[in-house]
């Protein structure tokens, strides 16, 4: 092909392409124009690569060199920006979105850790209380999980160490369908929060006050007590993201509900987000170091306590600096 007729054909995307390294470089660009950056990025050096095998001149070469390094840069630009956004999140944004709702936190976490405290102890007492909460085949099912003389740890049958993977995802998928039936449920006016709260809160604490009473605590206390810093957490978290909707619908002040409603979200999804790290990290211990049963339970405490106290220190001290308001 022809110099002439290779330009002519391509030259009105080098413009368009050169026209939004303007915007970019100057932060005028919006978020629908950068759509197609990568796809017009990979045309581009397409184009360059074939001038240069066919040996065009420089006057081609040159200004088409240009705009890839040019969009090179904003390439690596966008992507550490988005990095560096995510770390800063995660180091100090989500634990001042905790803070910043510390009432609904506390609400959600009363409601949660109560109601699995409370029946915990009951079902402890009246161990046929369970049989309320609990069918007979899940009783079963976790009395398997977790005999001491199975020689295993949460699971009901064995499985070998490459399996853990798998038990990674299943984890990631049932904390998570947990973490959202919570937080989705406040859009029922707060109402559907509140009750899987307690729902949750009731079938954690039954279950370990049956396993406890039973004799099994010394292989199930020693199997929760690592991920559920995590796990129960963002449980919690959760919670405290559905009611933060629910109550913009109950007490929307001077804004249209559907306008408050919005309002919410943005902070009930920046601590949604925080939830999910949460789960992955819950998902991981529970899956890598929760099932396995050589440590002696002491460093399975310790691990533990390890775990609730960094969990605890971040949400309350992360992101507190002279220039970081609450």
């Amino acid at each position: 092909m022809k110099q002439s007729l290779f330009e002519s054909r391509h030259q009105p995307q080098w413009q368009h392409f050169e026209q939004l390294l303007e915007k970019l470089e100057r932060g005028r660009a919006k978020s629908a124009d950068c759509q197609s950056f990568v796809q017009d990025y990979r045309r581009l050096c397409q184009h360059l690569a074939l001038a240069q095998e066919r040996g065009y001149s420089s006057y081609l070469i040159d200004p088409l060199q240009q705009l890839v390094l040019r969009g090179h840069q904003q390439l690596y630009r966008q992507r550490t920006a988005i990095g560096a956004n995510a770390l800063e999140f995660l180091l100090a944004g989500f634990p001042r979105v905790v803070r910043q709702e510390w009432r609904l936190v506390l609400i959600a976490s009363l409601l949660f850790f109560i109601s699995l405290l409370g029946i915990g102890v009951l079902v402890y007492l009246f161990p046929e209380l369970i049989y309320s909460l609990v069918s007979q085949q899940q009783v079963t099912e976790m009395q398997s999980m977790y005999d001491p003389s199975a020689g295993r740890l949460g699971r009901a049958a064995e499985r070998a160490s490459s399996e853990d993977w798998a038990m990674f995802g299943y984890y990631i998928m049932h904390n998570i369908g947990i973490a959202f039936q919570t937080f989705a449920g406040g859009l029922l006016f707060g109402l559907g929060s509140l009750f899987f709260l307690v729902f949750n809160g009731l079938i954690i604490g039954a279950i370990a006050g049956h396993l406890t009473q039973i004799g099994f605590g010394q292989t199930f206390w020693p199997f929760v007590i690592g991920h559920g810093a995590f796990e129960l957490s963002a449980i919690a978290l959760s919670g405290a993201a559905g009611l933060k909707m629910g109550w913009a619908l109950i007490a929307p002040g001077r804004l249209p509900r559907g306008e408050a409603l919005l309002q919410a979200a943005r902070v009930s999804v920046r601590l949604v987000y925080g939830v999910i790290v949460f789960l992955l990290i819950a998902a991981f211990v529970e899956a890598y170091w929760s099932s396995m049963t050589w440590p002696a339970p002491w460093i399975k405490y310790s691990v533990g306590a390890a775990l609730w106290g960094l969990v605890l220190a971040y949400l309350t001290l992360a992101g507190r600096t002279p220039h970081a308001p609450e």
